[in-house]
């Protein structure tokens, strides 16, 4: 590292100050991602993600946060209803966001009446329905506790701390899973907006 720092001495101080923050920059950002990596995602739920392929958590962090859920199979309703509420590419051009995903089995267990009445009306309640389960920011687990302001303009509220959450009524069932531009934690229960 001397040797370097003294080459760069040779073409003047000031770049050398430049590149050796850049360079500091460059490790500090490479440790960041090696713990979020070593900051694995948590929870009984992560076991039913596939071990590889795009579905994976390593093929899911290097796409946005719609196409990712789209490759994981146990987040097909959810996509199913992404796509009908034409939320999609807002959801993947969207900049750091956290989502809070229900399982294929969470839809299932929802009221039927209630489903169908929300597929029945993408442009309304079945937008309201998903835009609550979006909150701005990639909230880490040490974030996630608190009240937060969701894309439909209302407020849900985590608690809970280490890996055991709840999201209202839903536990969260594997969490930290990142996307290319969201931090994803998967819910065993579809997030009902209050009716104001």
């Amino acid at each position: 590292g001397l040797a370097a720092c003294g080459g760069m001495d040779d073409s003047g101080s000031d770049d050398s100050g430049s590149a050796t923050s850049s360079d500091s920059m460059g490790s500090e950002s490479s440790e960041e991602s090696g713990m979020t990596e070593a900051s694995a995602p948590f929870g009984d739920g992560c076991s039913a993600v596939p071990k590889d392929g795009k579905g994976s958590f390593d093929g899911m962090a290097k796409a946005p946060v719609a196409t990712a859920a789209g490759n994981n199979p146990a987040l097909k309703t959810l996509v199913g209803a992404v796509k009908e509420a034409k939320l999609a590419s807002t959801l993947n051009s969207a900049k750091d966001i956290t989502v809070f995903a229900p399982t294929n089995d969470a839809f299932s267990a929802m009221d039927q009446a209630t489903l169908d009445t929300a597929m029945k009306d993408p442009d309304g309640l079945l937008t309201t329905v998903l835009t609550h389960h979006v909150v701005e920011g990639r909230l880490a687990p040490e974030d996630l506790s608190g009240t937060h302001t969701t894309m439909a303009g209302d407020k849900v509220t985590v608690k809970g701390s280490g890996e055991d959450f709840t999201v209202g009524k839903a536990k969260v069932v594997c969490g930290d899973v990142q996307t290319a531009n969201a931090t994803v934690y998967i819910v065993d229960s579809v997030l009902m907006p209050t009716a104001s």
